[in-house]
C-alpha cells in the first residue's frame, strides 16, 4: 500500500513540528515548508531525530504567489495538506494589520489555487478559538456564532474559514477547520517544544523563561476579572494531544467518513485554569535549576486590565 503524503506547511512551527511527529508516528509520508520566520532549522534535525526519518522541506514563504506552484510541482501525489502556515501574534496584528490580512489570507488562497491546479482535495486549516470573538455563553460549541474578532488574527481566521467554505462548494475540495483554544507543553523527547523567537506571545513560554532566569519579573495584566484569583481563565490543551488531533483529521479526510465538504471541530479540554493556577503549578513540579529556589524563579505581579 503506498504511503499517503501530507503537505505541512509552517511545520517547523511549534503545532506544526509536533504535528509532523505525530504524522510520521501514524504511518504518513511528511513534507514540510516553512519561512523560518518564526521557527528554526535546527527544529528539522530534531524530527528526523524524533522520528529516524528524512524529511522533506522546502523554505519557502507561501504569501507569494509562486511558492506553493513549486511545491506542488516538485513533490507529486499529495494527499491533504495541513495548513500552518501564519502570522499568529495576537498583540502584533493589532498594530500590524496589513500585515496579518496579507500573510494570512493570500498563503490561504495561494495553496488553494495550487491544490486546484494539482489534484489535490483535502485540507486541514488551523484555526482558532478566536473565531468566536466574546461568545455568550460557555464552553463555546462549534454552533456559537461568530462575534466580531477582537484582533486582525482572529480576523484573519474568520475569513480563513469563510475562503474555505465557500471554496469547497464550488471546487472538489474537503476540509476540515480545527478550533483550538491554548496549546502548551512539548515533545516527550524534550527535543522540540515551544520557543519563539524574541519576546514570547503565549503564557507558558513567559513561564518557562521566568523559571530558568532568563527573565527577572513575570507581568500579569489582568488581576480584576470575575474569577476565584482575579486573574484570566483559559482552556488548556496539550501539543501533543493538539498534533494528534491533527492526524485524526486527516484520517477522516482520506477515509471519506463525511459528506460534508467543509466541517468545524474544536479543539480543547472543556476545563480552565487561570493564569495564577498556571504559574503556581509550574513551580511545584519543576527542579531546582542552578541557584534558583523553585519558590522564587521570578517575581511576579499583577496589573488591572484596561
Amino acid at each position: 500500500m503506498q504511503m499517503r503524503k501530507v503537505l505541512v506547511t509552517g511545520g517547523l512551527g511549534f503545532i506544526g513540528s509536533h504535528t509532523v511527529a505525530e504524522l510520521i508516528k501514524a504511518g504518513y509520508e511528511t513534507v514540510i515548508v516553512d519561512d523560518l520566520s518564526n521557527a528554526e532549522l535546527v527544529i528539522l534535525d530534531r524530527l528526523e531525530q524524533i522520528t529516524g526519518q528524512k524529511i522533506t522541506f522546502y523554505q519557502l514563504d507561501i504569501s507569494e504567489r509562486e511558492a506553493a506552484g513549486k511545491i506542488f510541482n516538485s513533490e507529486k501525489n499529495i494527499d491533504v495538506v495541513i495548513h500552518f502556515a501564519a502570522s499568529k501574534a495576537v498583540g502584533e496584528s493589532v498594530k500590524l494589520p496589513l500585515k496579518y490580512f496579507r500573510n494570512n489570507l493570500y498563503s490561504l488562497i495561494n495553496l488553494l489555487e495550487a491544490m486546484q491546479s494539482s489534484s489535490c482535495h483535502n485540507i486541514v486549516f488551523s484555526s482558532s478559538a478566536t473565531v468566536y470573538g466574546q461568545p455568550d455563553d460557555l464552553p463555546v460549541t462549534e454552533d456559537a456564532p461568530f462575534k466580531k474578532a477582537l484582533s486582525s488574527y482572529g480576523s484573519t481566521k474568520q475569513m480563513g474559514e469563510e475562503i474555505l467554505e465557500k471554496a469547497s462548494q464550488a471546487i472538489d475540495l474537503k476540509a476540515i477547520a480545527l478550533r483550538y483554544f491554548n496549546p502548551v507543553g512539548a515533545h516527550p523527547t524534550g527535543l522540540i517544544g515551544e520557543l519563539p523567537i524574541g519576546i514570547p506571545n503565549n503564557l507558558m513560554p513567559f513561564i518557562c523563561q521566568a523559571t530558568i532566569g532568563k527573565i527577572n519579573e513575570l507581568v500579569v495584566y489582568g488581576n480584576n476579572y470575575d474569577t476565584p484569583d482575579g486573574t484570566a481563565i483559559r482552556d488548556y490543551i496539550h501539543v501533543v494531544d493538539l498534533a494528534e488531533a491533527h492526524v485524526k483529521a486527516c484520517d477522516f479526510l482520506l477515509e471519506k467518513k463525511s459528506d460534508q465538504s467543509f466541517e468545524t471541530f474544536n479543539i480543547g479540554t472543556g476545563k480552565g485554569n487561570s493564569v495564577l493556577e498556571a504559574f503556581e503549578t509550574t513551580l511545584r513540579y519543576i527542579p531546582v535549576v542552578n541557584e534558583y529556589n523553585p519558590a522564587s524563579f521570578c517575581s511576579y505581579f499583577t496589573k488591572p486590565r484596561l
